[in-house]
């Protein structure tokens, strides 16, 4: 394929601003709505920019160290480097460092926060399953991800998550603020009762339908940058099938990185699909083949997209 691909936008900054919008309305809601005083709605805020912010600053020493991966030189993996290289250089951005974890377990995932602080992670079992092919397509994908500061909406996410849940634990510990004489009919503890059921539910869905906004976009943006979606859907489907004969263990650490990966390294089925990070896997195929033909077409009547990457803020 010939030039460099352009990426095009998905009204990102939009989707980003009505979903924070509504993440903060829940929080404003349930503070009135139980009388909540203002001092505790500003210590939660405190925690949660607290927390948010050392896991940023350090996401990506965090998210490595949880998966005990290494560093590799080029002479180590000099196909992961060519290839990051060639991807990095036509979006236009520094190359991030490469690092390998030790588990047989097929995936990989991106961190940092920012393109000057971003690395990429590949396990050994997506080495060993996949061909360069299709590791070039998860590359494309992972690499986005910082491009588009993904990580930077996700620990922002997180952090009104975390104020959302705090609240509503709070409020049914302790109750709402609001003088008591004032509440009529038990509002305040019908209020309270809900915040204390609804707000982790809440604050998890949001937070996790930013993430798989995230997932979509990162495949189209990947495969614009690669010019090939289905190597994506063909490492897609091994990387499911994989992970399900490979299980990756279950711990703190994996669990805090698992939302960054390319794919739940964890299987979800029945109830818990609602909380899911990732979006089905079928479905993102699907989207990645139609794509696949709508850029064959284009390159039949249209040719192809040419210029400069361009990466959404």
């Amino acid at each position: 394929m010939n030039g460099e691909m352009k990426v095009h936008g998905h009204f990102n900054g939009l989707k980003t601003t009505l979903l924070f919008a509504l993440m903060w309305g829940i929080i404003m809601l349930i503070w009135w709505a139980t009388g909540g005083s203002r001092g505790t709605l500003g210590i939660y805020i405190v925690i949660g920019l607290a927390t948010t912010f050392g896991s940023y600053w350090f996401s990506d020493k965090l998210a490595i160290a949880s998966m005990h991966a290494r560093e590799v030189s080029e002479a180590e993996a000099p196909t992961l480097y060519r290839i990051v290289r060639e991807l990095s250089a036509r979006a236009g951005k520094p190359m991030p460092r490469i690092y390998v974890a030790p588990t047989e377990s097929p995936n990989a995932f991106a961190t940092g926060r920012n393109e000057r602080h971003a690395a990429v992670c590949c396990t050994q079992g997506i080495l060993r399953i996949l061909n360069e092919r299709e590791i070039r397509g998860v590359l494309g994908h992972e690499l986005m991800h910082v491009y588009n500061r993904d990580i930077l909406t996700s620990a922002i996410a997180s952090a009104m998550a975390t104020v959302i849940t705090y609240l509503g634990y709070s409020l049914m510990y302790f109750g709402g603020g609001r003088d008591r004489e004032n509440d009529s009919g038990g509002l305040g503890l019908v209020g309270v009762l809900l915040s204390a059921i609804l707000a982790p539910i809440g604050a998890s869905l949001i937070q996790m339908a930013i993430s798989r906004t995230r997932e979509y976009d990162a495949d189209e943006d990947g495969s614009r940058l690669t010019g090939d979606p289905e190597a994506l859907a063909s490492a897609l489907n091994k990387i499911t099938y994989g992970a399900q004969v490979n299980r990756m263990p279950k711990t703190a650490g994996t669990q805090s990185v698992s939302a960054m990966m390319i794919a739940n390294p964890f299987s979800a089925v029945g109830f818990s699909k609602l909380f899911s990070t990732h979006p089905p896997t079928e479905d993102r195929i699907d989207r990645l083949m139609a794509m696949a033909r709508q850029m064959r077409a284009q390159e039949v009547y249209g040719g192809p997209a040419s210029g400069p990457a361009q990466i959404r803020y």
